[in-house]
């Protein structure tokens, strides 16, 4: 039977005459696709999207399959305690390590699939290394009772990742994804994927490790940079495991960078990346404050504002034996500032013009003015509850 409908019918309009036109009752009907050899393909979930959204074109062929509308095979899955995770590749800034590829080392494309590049990754504030970007691998399913080594294990078996030398799942770190770049680490590897309470939704990346790693609940992961002496850059990137367990303090992580960098305490400045702002802000400790009703002391903690230091956070390390300047910037961050200032500045053109356009049609349809009230005097009592 063929019929013709607009492009921009939705699926369950379409559903509905269809069963008119065949004089079919009951609601018990749903629509699928075919496939290569006509045979019955997936079932049309999205019921209020138009034909057009779903790429069906004229000369298209539909089945009308008697039963309700099975769920989504995501919802099937997530119903039964699976999960369908996308996994991506994460490379880091200016890293090179054992788990290139062959494809890397004779400087061919990436592995497989899309790659999205981060504008403003985290750890890439210098303007002397590439851009990181996530690298498509493919799906897996997994139980949600799974533990995360199990997650990393699956994960290597897709075939996008057999093209890395990858030792074991300790050589690989995961991360979750938001707005195309790593967001959230996951760090303990015998925990169940459901206590990290991931979403339908959720996607994981994984980042390639020189050696093994085993972080605690209490350790922070940052990207730790040092400034080029006489240049508005910085060194490629290296990880620093910091133990919170002694206070989120800004002594205490400057002693630990100190460390790393076998540098005095007192010799070394250091502060935080912003890279949404192309900012940097210097990490110092701050006067302790009382308040009025509680007369309790506020705990200084880098958790909070206005620095919200967390995972995957990047850190510019200034030697003042070398250099006392207040200045963290690049040139790459006035770049950035000022990209983000036209884009700001062609922003409020553009509502100047369509308010401009707004109150001319409103003064050309002369509408009548609305009649101003009399001003009167108000007063205000505050009552007293002591």
């Amino acid at each position: 039977m063929e019929i013709i409908v607009e492009e921009t019918i939705t699926v369950r309009d379409c559903l509905k005459i269809m069963l008119e036109k065949l004089g079919l009752p009951g609601d018990s009907w749903h629509l699928r696709k075919t496939d290569w050899c006509y045979e019955a393909g997936e079932p049309l979930h999205e019921e209020d999207a138009t034909l057009k959204e779903l790429m069906i074109y004229s000369g298209d062929t539909l089945l009308l399959i008697e039963g309700k509308l099975p769920p989504p095979l995501s919802e099937m899955l997530r119903f039964q305690g699976f999960l369908k995770v996308p996994i991506w590749w994460y490379q880091p800034h200016g890293c090179a390590g054992p788990w290139r590829s062959h494809q890397d080392q004779t400087n061919g494309p990436p592995p497989q699939g899309g790659v999205w590049g981060a504008s403003a990754t985290q750890g890439a504030p210098g303007d002397t290394y590439a851009e990181a970007s996530l690298s498509y691998l493919g799906d897996i399913e997994i139980s949600d009772d799974a533990t995360l080594a199990e997650l990393k294990s699956q994960a290597m078996t897709l075939p996008s990742v057999s093209e890395f030398f990858i030792p074991s799942p300790a050589f690989l770190r995961a991360w979750t994804v938001e707005s195309k770049r790593p967001s959230r680490l996951l760090r303990i590897n015998q925990q169940q994927l459901r206590e990290y309470k991931l979403g339908r939704r959720t996607e994981i990346c994984l980042e390639p490790l020189q050696k093994e790693e085993n972080l605690g609940p209490q350790d922070v992961l940052l990207r730790i940079q040092r400034r080029l002496p006489g240049e508005r850059a910085y060194g490629p990137p290296v990880d620093l495991v910091w133990d919170t367990a002694l206070g989120w303090t800004a002594s205490t992580l400057q002693r630990r960078v100190a460390d790393c960098c076998s540098l005095p305490v007192e010799k070394i400045e250091i502060a935080k990346y912003f890279p949404e702002k192309f900012e940097w802000l210097p990490v110092s400790s701050w006067s302790q404050q009382t308040t009025k009703r509680k007369k309790k002391k506020k705990q200084e903690n880098l958790q909070g504002a206005p620095y919200y230091l967390k995972d995957g956070d990047t850190i510019g390390i200034k030697n003042l034996l070398v250099e006392d300047d207040g200045d963290f910037s690049t040139d790459r961050d006035d770049a950035g500032k000022e990209k983000q200032k036209q884009l700001a500045l062609g922003g409020r053109k553009s509502q100047e013009v369509l308010r401009g356009q707004s109150s001319s049609v409103v003064s050309g349809a002369e509408l009548p003015g609305r009649p101003q009230r009399p001003e009167a005097s108000l007063s205000i009592h505050v009552g007293s509850f002591r």
